[in-house]
């Protein structure tokens, strides 16, 4: 049996009910933060850690409210969590992403995520991957995390 990758991540949600996106380097879609885990990490610590290396977000951990696992794609599971933005989260200007990854086309590093924005709940679909759209639409509601958060 071929074990499932797994991603773990987090749903930032602001005052408005509006998410987190953030652009993937290079390609056409928005993606949470989110990333795998090394050896040994505890989920909420991935987590974090993605959102740190991916936006420059530090959210404590006790701020996380565990969502569970969602099968994503045929080989993909994530393991999410929620989290409300507190104001000095809010100005996603000052977002910075410190991965990096080779271009392509000539091995140059760039940042996995180069822009950000908060997308309201059904504004989704223009931006995210059909995986996310469909998580968003289907199984995760955003409009009940915002209520319970």
């Amino acid at each position: 049996m071929s074990t499932r990758i797994i991603s773990c991540g987090i749903v930032l949600l602001d005052a408005d009910g509006r998410v987190l996106l953030a652009h993937a380097t290079e390609t056409s879609h928005w993606d949470i933060p989110k990333g795998h885990g090394e050896e040994g990490e505890p989920p909420h610590v991935t987590a974090l850690r993605e959102m740190v290396e991916e936006t420059g977000i530090a959210i404590e951990p006790q701020r996380l409210k565990d969502l569970g696992r969602f099968v994503y794609r045929r080989d993909k599971d994530l393991h999410l969590f929620g989290a409300r933005a507190i104001a000095d989260e809010l100005d996603l200007s000052v977002c910075t992403c410190t991965s990096l990854f080779p271009r392509r086309s000539d091995g140059t590093l760039i940042p996995e995520m180069d822009a950000y924005r908060w997308a309201a709940p059904d504004e989704v679909d223009k931006y995210a991957s059909r995986s996310l759209t469909r998580l968003f639409q289907t199984t995760l509601s955003l409009a009940e995390l915002h209520r319970s958060l």
